[in-house]
């Protein structure tokens, strides 16, 4: 059996910086609004809801990323009329 190919460790975490870099940004600003004394009442749904972001977008990154290497391993179709059995 074929293994299907793998995404580049280091490709993704590349990809991926920005975004967590930005979720990371939403978890201060949600700590840093909140009221005096309710810091985790008043950031914890925001922060929550960032790094549910985060996840899926890292999750949909990774699959994407795997199923285009996937496709990158096959070989390009030689068009509908082709047939192997043909005489050129």
């Amino acid at each position: 059996m074929e293994s299907t190919p793998k995404i580049s460790r280091q490709e993704f975490i590349d990809r991926m910086s920005q975004k967590v870099e930005e979720a990371l940004g939403h978890v201060a600003d949600a700590v840093n609004e909140a009221l005096p004394g309710q810091i985790i009442a008043g950031s914890e749904e925001r922060v929550r809801d960032a790094f549910a972001d985060l996840r899926r977008d890292a999750y949909e990154m990774a699959m994407q990323m795997r199923l285009d290497a996937a496709e990158a391993a096959f070989p390009p179709s030689e068009g509908p009329g082709h047939r192997p059995d043909q005489a050129q």
